[in-house]
């Protein structure tokens, strides 16, 4: 079940590709029905931005991963029209349990310093700090949120590599495809489809999945929000859907 709480993590960023203020998803599985919601609020202004992301299991999903919760919070500043992180931080909660998780963006010396501490029973169980092997100006949700502007959607059949604070268990790599029309077919099927829409397909390295790595199909807006999207062949569950609601 943690894992399937995972899933609400590796979706969250698709969820929050346009400039918005609020956007709610509901996150599916097969004939469980829905594991998971998210909200997400996007304050925006000249010069800086915050984006404020929580999610939590639901149904059987909430009883099986103890009343799983996530708090994702990315603070920065904005730069020839693109969000720049400045800090990025996850607050995780389930049983008795507790993780907090602060990103510090330095773009002057390009670094980032990750502090970690955890609580299990409101005392303190583990406290760390690291500098990460990357620099990037994007966290995980910066990336999605500038996605309309880093890649050129009308050519086709196009790979992107990009990296994220907060993605340090795949080396900060983050790839997105851009499929070729003549590949639309499984997209349509698995997504449905829009005439105001366009598809992505985004690669997730992480010992979840049945195959080597996951695959993440994604049926966008024009206005850059996402309307769906499907992780595929999560070991145990097969494919979980998400939609914008």
């Amino acid at each position: 079940m943690k894992n399937i709480f995972l899933v609400l993590t590796l979706l969250l960023g698709t969820m929050l590709s346009a400039e918005t203020l609020k956007a709610n998803y509901k996150v599916e599985f097969g004939i469980i029905g829905e594991i998971g919601i998210a909200n997400a609020v996007l304050k925006r202004n000249k010069n800086t931005y915050e984006i404020d992301v929580q999610l939590k299991a639901t149904g059987l999903a909430k009883t099986l991963s103890g009343g799983r919760t996530e708090h994702h919070i990315s603070k920065g500043h904005i730069e020839n029209g693109l969000m720049v992180s400045d800090l990025y931080q996850v607050i995780k909660s389930h049983g008795s349990k507790t993780s907090n998780k602060v990103y510090i963006i330095d773009h002057k010396n390009k670094i980032v310093i990750k502090k970690y501490k955890s609580w299990k029973n409101g005392k303190v169980e583990d406290e760390s700090t690291e500098r990460l092997k990357f620099y990037s100006k994007d966290d995980l949700l910066t990336l999605y949120f500038n996605l309309n502007k880093k890649i050129d959607r009308t050519k086709e059949d196009k790979h992107y590599t990009f990296l994220a604070v907060g993605a340090e268990k795949q080396d900060g790599k983050a790839e997105i495809y851009i499929p070729k029309k003549s590949d639309y077919g499984e997209y349509k099927e698995m997504l449905g489809e829009n005439n105001n829409s366009w598809y992505a397909r985004a690669i997730i390295h992480q010992n979840i999945f049945s195959s080597d790595k996951g695959e993440l199909l994604l049926r966008i807006g024009d206005d850059g929000i996402t309307q769906k999207a499907v992780l595929k062949d999560l070991i145990l569950f097969g494919d979980v859907r998400a939609e914008k609601i």
